[in-house]
């Protein structure tokens, strides 16, 4: 009975596999907005009501890819993190992780870095992996301060009081840090990503393409913005 019900449950994960990887090669030739549970089912010779069973929806489906792309991407920022030797070299490890991963699954980072699809809403499941990325980078922060070398340049503000407020969520990964090191922090978050989706889409063609001194300079810079010494 027991190997039974493994089998199955094998089988099921290893279609439901399938299905996402038929729905990923769609999001590069049609894109989210044209997702369709129908074209699935077509690539891979299934009924249609078969697919509904492992993925009722349109819209459970691509929960699930985005899910998947968050894990994937913070997997990868995870791992650069935990083998570097410094905070500053975990800082820019992990920004590196972030473009190339980026670069090499371009539909995926536009799924969920990209514009919204429209009459999607996405569910509380993907709070928790689409933050995995941001903990990686405060966990950074939270070593640089126990270690003595987070100093936040002179003159560096004191967030307003709705700023603060709004830097509490990240204060919880790294009550140590202050409040004004944080409110740096995000901005160079934004950055990080700003940088990377001008790239992905295009943006720095004729200016900073190829990006790779660009970005390695740059992220760099926002190590210094930060107080990352």
């Amino acid at each position: 009975m027991n190997a039974g019900r493994t089998a199955r449950d094998r089988a099921r994960a290893e279609l439901t596999q399938e299905i996402k990887d038929a729905a990923r090669r769609q999001l590069a030739t049609e894109g989210a907005e044209r997702l369709s549970l129908r074209a699935v089912s077509r690539e891979l010779g299934m009924v249609s009501s078969a697919l509904y069973r492992y993925f009722p929806s349109r819209d459970e489906l691509l929960t699930a890819l985005i899910i998947d792309a968050y894990n994937a991407l913070g997997a990868k920022a995870e791992t650069a993190a935990k083998n570097a030797a410094t905070p500053r070299e975990a800082w820019l490890a992990v920004c590196q992780a972030v473009r190339t991963w980026a670069i090499k699954h371009p539909q995926e980072y536009a799924l969920i870095y990209g514009s919204p699809v429209a009459g999607y809403q996405a569910p509380e499941s993907t709070i928790e992996p689409a933050g995995r990325v941001a903990i990686a980078l405060l966990r950074i922060l939270s070593e640089a301060q126990a270690s003595g070398v987070l100093v936040p340049p002179d003159g560096t503000p004191e967030p307003s009081t709705l700023v603060a407020e709004q830097l509490g969520v990240l204060a919880e990964y790294a009550p140590e840090v202050p409040l004004k090191v944080l409110g740096r922090g995000m901005i160079a978050l934004t950055q990080l990503y700003g940088m990377v989706s001008f790239e992905l889409f295009g943006q720095l063609v004729g200016t900073m393409d190829p990006a790779d001194e660009f970005f390695a300079d740059a992220t760099g810079q926002l190590a210094t913005f930060i107080g990352i010494g």
